[in-house]
């Protein structure tokens, strides 16, 4: 069964630190490039980042760029994403996802979702 947890959400006054972990289970994790999704209240859901499988450059939205960092450890089956100098508008539930169409469990791997996890960036 496939499971993505997140963790490592909170709260942080602007200018701080986060990093937040996704660990995946269920799939050959080491073969999937995977991606960080944000959704802040009232809006939809947007990619942050994303990171190939293996070697490649990462990639970030305009907004993150250079304050956001993307890594992953297919030993561990994790997914990072380290968050400096954080905005207000950073405030957002944060979900990480497979970029994948590998038909797992009848379904393709991308629709599987966890459960997010919180940041809120406020003095």
């Amino acid at each position: 069964q496939v499971h993505l947890v997140e963790s490592g959400g909170g709260f942080v006054q602007p200018g701080g630190s986060l990093r937040l972990s996704c660990a995946a289970s269920g799939f050959t994790f080491s073969t999937v490039a995977m991606l960080w999704f944000r959704q802040a209240p009232g809006k939809e859901r947007d990619l942050v980042a994303h990171i190939f499988s293996i070697g490649g450059h990462p990639s970030y939205t305009d907004a993150v760029r250079g304050r956001f960092t993307i890594t992953r450890d297919n030993d561990k089956n994790t997914v990072y994403l380290q968050m400096n100098s954080l905005k207000p508008e950073d405030t957002a539930i944060y979900y990480c996802n497979a970029d994948s169409s590998q038909i797992v469990q009848g379904m393709p791997l991308s629709t599987y979702w966890g459960q997010g996890t919180q940041v809120t960036v406020s003095s």
